[in-house]
């Protein structure tokens, strides 16, 4: 942000409307009190995913406003898997393949988060430190004596999983949980914790753990809190990235920076300036010019380009917005002989296509109008010789001035691949075999 418009951490906050509840006494502690905030992501994948964001640029924030972070990788939690917004039971991960995917998001985590900072680092903390090592007896006898499960299968999410059916190691989780904050606050002096919507139930046994522990502070208030952030939909009232089969990795090689740039690029003007305010940085001088561009000139994706580029940047740095940038551009202008096979992919995933033989490339037994037809680029081959007469149909990079040229080999992108083009938005993909 170019200035620090606002006095403290819950007022941008707020204004951002990144905050859905906290505990009581929790919005007065963010004010007078450096704090230190913890909130946990379990390697039951080898990548995070959109749906992290939030929390992610939450640390972030309390970090830029002197309060220290933690972000907790669940080596222990991962092991059982919290049953919080799921329909089904969890398949158990070994301890190596947890392990595995613990060190690929630690890179990730680490985009975020300044661990060098002499003032209030950020700490990267395993909770496999101390959750591999329970002694079962001793977890009962002091940890399972203070949770009710009258209260615990009262929650929505245990509710929703016993119509199908719940393991005792799931139901369990919410302990392992609240044993986290425990742990960190007697650890670390932690004394926030937070997560999503679907953490609330979880994130208040922790508190209420530490109170039957260690009681109210010295002034009767409570020692710990919590704080949720909302569920990020989209007007129609679907999860962020619900409508592509799934959220977003944020590992490039699962989902490239292009993809992530085209995903925000494509955002809603109705959902747009609320996740400016949720993802970036900018704050309201920067922010206010946008919501005037999408009233003003709505559809010019003005705004959307703004978004696009800071998330890219964020989740990817400044060489992923560089590279997302380029195979814009080169989609765009049409160059794509200046592109990767795997960036060719990228921007053609789910596009319509069509295989033909490598024998019929060799033996220049295709020619462009065939080609054309058959990926239904054009209608007839009279459409096509006319839209070709009309200088609007290309191949590769290159107008195309015959339609009955013979596609050769030369023509092959990477060996395999042949993009054809009518004007500057349809495309085809050939792809040879």
């Amino acid at each position: 942000m170019t200035n620090q418009p606002f006095t403290d951490i819950h007022e941008e906050l707020t204004w951002r409307g990144a905050i859905y509840d906290a505990t009581p006494g929790a919005t007065e502690t963010l004010k007078s009190q450096k704090i230190t905030c913890y909130n946990g992501f379990d390697p039951t994948s080898d990548t995070l995913h959109i749906g992290h964001l939030l929390p992610l640029t939450c640390l972030a924030r309390l970090q830029r406003y002197g309060h220290s972070p933690i972000a907790i990788l669940g080596g222990g939690t991962g092991m059982i898997g919290d049953p919080s917004g799921r329909s089904d039971e969890r398949n158990l991960l070994t301890e190596e393949e947890i392990d595995a995917n613990g060190a690929k998001i630690r890179v990730q985590l680490e985009r975020f988060l300044d661990f060098d900072v002499k003032s209030n680092p950020a700490k990267l903390i395993n909770n496999a430190d101390w959750l591999r090592q329970i002694n079962y007896l001793d977890f009962l006898r002091d940890i399972g004596k203070n949770f009710s499960v009258n209260n615990m299968i009262r929650r929505d999410s245990v509710q929703t999983r016993m119509r199908k059916g719940i393991s005792y190691t799931e139901f369990s989780y919410a302990l392992l949980q609240a044993y986290d904050f425990l742990m960190l606050y007697e650890r670390e002096g932690c004394n926030f914790q937070s997560g999503g919507t679907d953490q609330w139930g979880n994130i208040l046994d922790g508190v209420d753990l530490i109170r039957r522990k260690h009681g109210s502070d010295k002034n009767g208030l409570p020692r710990a809190h919590g704080i949720v952030f909302p569920l990020i939909t989209d007007s129609k009232g679907d999860k962020l990235g619900k409508s592509i089969g799934g959220a977003p990795a944020l590992d490039p090689e699962k989902f490239s920076p292009y993809r992530l740039y085209q995903f925000f690029f494509n955002t809603d003007d109705a959902d747009i300036i609320r996740y400016i305010k949720l993802f970036t940085w900018l704050g309201p001088e920067e922010i206010e010019p946008l919501e005037e561009a999408v009233r003003e000139r709505p559809g010019k994706h003005e705004a959307q380009q703004i978004l696009a580029e800071q998330v890219t940047k964020i989740v990817h740095g400044e060489s992923g917005l560089e590279q997302a940038r380029r195979v814009t551009r080169a989609f765009f202008r049409g160059e794509f002989d200046t592109l990767s096979a795997s960036e060719l992919n990228d921007i053609f995933e789910g596009s319509a296509s069509i295989q033909v033989e490598k024998c019929d490339i060799d033996n220049r037994a295709l020619s462009f109008e065939e080609l054309a037809v058959a990926t239904s680029l054009a209608q007839s081959f009279g459409d096509a010789r006319r839209t070709v007469q009309q200088g609007g149909m290309y191949l590769n990079s290159d107008r195309v001035d015959d339609p009955a040229r013979e596609i050769t080999p030369e023509d092959l992108l990477h060996g395999n691949i042949i993009v054809l083009r009518r004007g500057r938005r349809e495309h085809r993909l050939v792809r040879v075999l």
